[in-house]
């Protein structure tokens, strides 16, 4: 079974690499595809989701597995959300994002720098069938970047249970418990009966 995960971004398409190793799919990305151009202009990680899934299935015509992941953290009200891949503004590097962020918390103490990383996917397939899946992952933002692994606001996601960063904990750690392998293991399912020849 091929599968066309819809992102450009490779940390992300590396992580999916790793998390779906075992089951019998060929993956591929839209760097596979550079002329299928998405703008996510969704108001909630749902809607852009199954937006770049859909336009990806149509184009391809091959299932496509969409992902909008993001930051919410408490402070801020929510805020980066749907905006986090573009925070500091459009084409903005991981390090201008993280930059904008810890100044907006520049006056909040660690205890009150609450954060959730949210992931929902959305597989689209070209019979129209489409299934939705959500992880989440809490800690709190680092009052400065700490690690070098990851990607995003990892070096500032301190994770309790794991007493250190998200780019400190290093890959393994990390697809044990971030929000993207809770989505994906949910996701597993749908996608290992349809490689059997199920209907999910």
């Amino acid at each position: 079974m091929e599968l066309v995960i819809a992102t450009k971004n490779k940390g992300k398409f590396l992580e999916f690499q790793r998390m779906l190793e075992d089951i019998p799919v060929k993956l591929m990305s839209l760097e596979d595809f550079p002329e299928i151009e998405i703008t996510e202009d969704g108001a909630t990680f749902e809607e852009n989701a199954l937006l770049k899934a859909k336009i990806t299935c149509t184009k391809t015509g091959m299932p496509a597995l969409g992902d909008d992941s993001g930051l919410r953290v408490q402070a801020l009200s929510g805020r980066p959300g749907v905006f986090t891949a573009r925070y500091a503004g459009q084409g903005a590097s991981d390090k201008d994002n993280i930059e904008k962020l810890l100044n907006e918390l520049k006056d909040v103490p660690f205890e009150k720098r609450q954060a959730e990383f949210v992931c929902v996917l959305a597989l689209v397939l070209p019979d129209g069938g489409t299934f939705i899946e959500e992880g989440k992952l809490e800690g709190y933002i680092a009052l400065e970047p700490a690690g070098c692994d990851g990607f995003g606001y990892d070096p500032i996601f301190f994770v309790p249970q794991l007493e250190k960063t998200l780019a400190e904990a290093g890959p393994q750690a990390k697809d044990a418990i971030s929000h993207r392998a809770k989505a994906i293991k949910k996701m597993k399912t749908h996608l290992i009966n349809i490689s059997q020849g199920g209907k999910a």
